[in-house]
C-alpha cells in the first residue's frame, strides 16, 4: 500500500493522540499472568497490538471488544504448545511473551522476533539475564527455535547488561512467580504503565534505587483488573513536529508532560512556540523560527531513539547544520536517503551519524517506509514538501499509529491511501 501526499500547505485544528503501542504489548502480554478477566482501555488498533493479540488467541486466549478501543481478555485455559510462531516471528514485541509465559508454565519456546530493521536487535540482554537467574536457554540451530526453561531461582538478583526496555519488562513479568531483584532497570514510562498493571494484578513491586527494582508477588494467582494505557508520548511530539514543520497551529489532545521533559525542551531549542495546558500541546507553527541542534538519542528521561528521525525533519527547516547522533542502532538512519531524494542537504557520516544543513525546500518524490518510526517521518516530509509525494510501504506506519491519514485529513491533510 502507499500514500499519495500533497505538501506545502497549512494544516489546523484539534488532533487526539492515541494508546501507547509501546505500552499496550508488554500489558497484554501481561494479562497471561492471571486466568480472571482483564480488561484493557485505550488500546490503540495497530498492527503489532493486533498481532500481539493474535498470538496470545493461538493459546486459547478468549477476547472481546468492548468498544472501539477496549478489549476484555480472559486467559483462563491457556495451552502453550499451540503459540503461533508465525505470528511470532512478525512483530518484535512478541519477545515480551518470554517472562509471562516461563512465570506461568516454566518453559517457553519461540522463533527469534520480527519487527522494524532498524539494525542489529539481539535478545542477548534477555537471554543473558535470564540465565544468570538459573534458566536453561537452548538453540535449535537448524530451526531457529529457542527453548527455555526455568524450575527455580539460582540467584536472588540479576543485573542487566545494558539499559533495556523489554528485558527490564520481561523480567518484571517473570518476577510475579520468581521473586528476586532487578538491577539497571529501564524507567521509561510504559516501564511504568506495566507496574501498574502488575501491581492490580496482585504484583509487589518496590523501587530500591534510581534503576533496580524488587519484585514478587502477593497473589498466587493473578487478580481480576481494569487498565487504562497511557497515551502516547512518541506520537504527542510526532504531531508537534509536524504542526512546527509545516508552519500550523494545532491542538494536540492528551499529552502527558511528565513523560516528555526533555522531548519538549528540544522542540524549545529548535525554536518551536507552543504552549501545554490541561494536556493540551499547542502549536503556533507559524510563529517558530527554526536554528539547528544536535540531536543525540539517550536513556529515558533523554531523547529517545523513537523521536531521532521526526526530529530529523525538523532539521530540514531549520537554519544552520544539525548533527544527528542515534547511540543506540546503526541501521536507524536510513531514512536520510529518501530525504535526499526529496532534496535535503544530508549526508550519513557513519552508521551512527548524520549531518543535516537547512533550511532547504523539500519537493514531492517517489520515496519508501523502510520502518516505523521513518514512514511517519516521510509523512511529516511529505506534507512540508512543494508537489506530490508517493510514499510507500505505509504498512510499516499502520503497525504503530491508528488510523494516521484519516486524522490528519481531518486537520486539512491532502493525504490519499491506495493500495
Amino acid at each position: 500500500m502507499k500514500f499519495i501526499i500533497n505538501g506545502g500547505k497549512t494544516l489546523k485544528g484539534d488532533i487526539f493522540v492515541k494508546g501507547f503501542k509501546n505500552s499496550a504489548t508488554p500489558i497484554i502480554a501481561a494479562t497471561l499472568l492471571t486466568k480472571e478477566l482483564c480488561v484493557l482501555r485505550n488500546i490503540p488498533k495497530v498492527g503489532d497490538v493486533l498481532k500481539m493479540l493474535e498470538i496470545l488467541k493461538s493459546l486459547g486466549s478468549k477476547q472481546k471488544w468492548l468498544s472501539e478501543n477496549s478489549v476484555e481478555i480472559r486467559n483462563d485455559d491457556l495451552n502453550p504448545e499451540n503459540l503461533n510462531q508465525e505470528l511470532v516471528c512478525q512483530i518484535r514485541s512478541s519477545i515480551l511473551l518470554i517472562g509471562p509465559m516461563l512465570a506461568r508454565f516454566g518453559r517457553m519456546k519461540f522463533v527469534t522476533p520480527g519487527g522494524c530493521k532498524i539494525g542489529v536487535r539481539p535478545i542477548d540482554t534477555h537471554l543473558d539475564a535470564l540465565r544468570d537467574l538459573g534458566a536453561k536457554v537452548e538453540l535449535d540451530e537448524g530451526t531457529g527455535v529457542y527453548d527455555i526453561s526455568l524450575d527455580r531461582l539460582k540467584s536472588d538478583s540479576v543485573c542487566l547488561r545494558e539499559f533495556s526496555v523489554t528485558a527490564t519488562e520481561n523480567l518484571l513479568m517473570l518476577g510475579f512467580s520468581h521473586p528476586f531483584v532487578i538491577k539497571l532497570a529501564a524507567l521509561e514510562p510504559h516501564v511504568f504503565d506495566l507496574i501498574d498493571f502488575l501491581r492490580k494484578i496482585g504484583a509487589g513491586i518496590e523501587q530500591i534505587s534510581s534503576h533496580s527494582f524488587k519484585i514478587g508477588s502477593t497473589e498466587k494467582t493473578g487478580k481480576a483488573v481494569e487498565h487504562a494505557i497511557i497515551s502516547d508520548p512518541i506520537e504527542a511530539i510526532t504531531l508537534a513536529i509536524l504542526g512546527v514543520a509545516t508552519k500550523s497551529k494545532i491542538n494536540i489532545h492528551g499529552v502527558e508532560e511528565s513523560h516528555l521533559e526533555f522531548p519538549l525542551q528540544k522542540l524549545k531549542e529548535f525554536g518551536a512556540v507552543f504552549r501545554l495546558e490541561n494536556k493540551v500541546l499547542k502549536i503556533d507553527g507559524p510563529k517558530s523560527v527554526l536554528r539547528s541542534v544536535k540531536i543525540q538519542t539517550m536513556p529515558y528521561p533523554g531523547l529517545p531513539t523513537d523521536l531521532q528521525a521526526p526530529f530529523g525533519v525538523l532539521a530540514t527547516q531549520a537554519r544552520g547544520a544539525s548533527l544527528i547522533f542515534d547511540t543506540l542502532y546503526e541501521g536507524r538512519l536510513k531514512y536520510i536517503d529518501e530525504f535526499k531524494k526529496m532534496g535535503a542537504d544530508a549526508v550519513i557520516l557513519d552508521p551512527h551519524r548524520a549531518l543535516i544543513t537547512g533550511p532547504v525546500v523539500l519537493h514531492g518524490a517517489k520515496i519508501e517506509s523502510l520502518d516505523l518510526r521513518a514512514g511517519a517521518t516521510l509523512v511529516i516530509a511529505a506534507l512540508v514538501a512543494e508537489g506530490q509525494t508517493e510514499l510507500g510501504g505505509i504498512e510499516q506506519i499502520d503497525r504503530g499509529y491508528e488510523n494516521l491519514d484519516g486524522r490528519l485529513r481531518e486537520l486539512g491533510a491532502e493525504i490519499k491511501r491506495l493500495p
